[in-house]
């Protein structure tokens, strides 16, 4: 039995047949499938990068024309959260920034988000203002993830924080009604 599976292997070994094809499969293969796998991330990425975009949309509408209402930061985040239905673990991972922004001397956000690092200590929210009637605002959120794919493609060039988790960013600028 032995010597018939060594006299087949060794007659597939000497036929030349399909060799060129083999060799074209083994190249193209892993980059075909690369593709799918970055291709897979993206789209992924793009439909929680929708999802926060569309909660913070709403949430925004919801301050703007309530001025008169006291809103906290975790009141806006539970906004955005219950708006938002892909993003995972938001509740824990969504971190908040609002200023008012002076028209005649603009200033923007610190260049550094304000994103939760949960492999770190908590640290407190940071830039939280609530502007008054006529004033415009600018809030950014920030939201941790875990990439579908960590290790190759779009994954694996995502800024991790110490726990593994990239970030995504939305930001939004409106004036508040009177």
């Amino acid at each position: 039995m032995m010597t018939r599976i060594a006299r087949a292997l060794r007659r597939f070994r000497r036929k030349e047949e399909g060799s060129a094809i083999v060799i074209e499969f083994v190249i193209f293969v892993p980059i075909l499938f690369s593709a799918f796998l970055m291709a897979t991330e993206l789209g992924i990425y793009s439909m929680r990068q929708m999802f926060l975009d569309r909660g913070l949309d709403i949430a925004v509408r919801h301050i703007r024309l309530n001025t008169g209402l006291s809103i906290t930061h975790r009141q806006i985040k539970d906004m955005i959260c219950d708006n938002a239905g892909f993003l995972e673990d938001c509740d824990d991972t969504l971190r908040l920034e609002m200023i008012p922004i002076d028209l005649r001397a603009f200033a923007t956000f610190d260049m550094t988000p304000d994103c939760v690092d949960t492999s770190a200590a908590v640290q407190p929210v940071r830039g939280f203002t609530l502007g008054q009637a006529q004033q415009m605002m600018m809030m950014r959120a920030c939201v941790k993830f875990n990439p579908v794919f960590p290790t190759t493609g779009i994954g694996k060039y995502l800024e991790k924080d110490g726990s593994g988790k990239a970030r995504m960013l939305a930001t939004a600028a409106f004036v508040q009604e009177p």
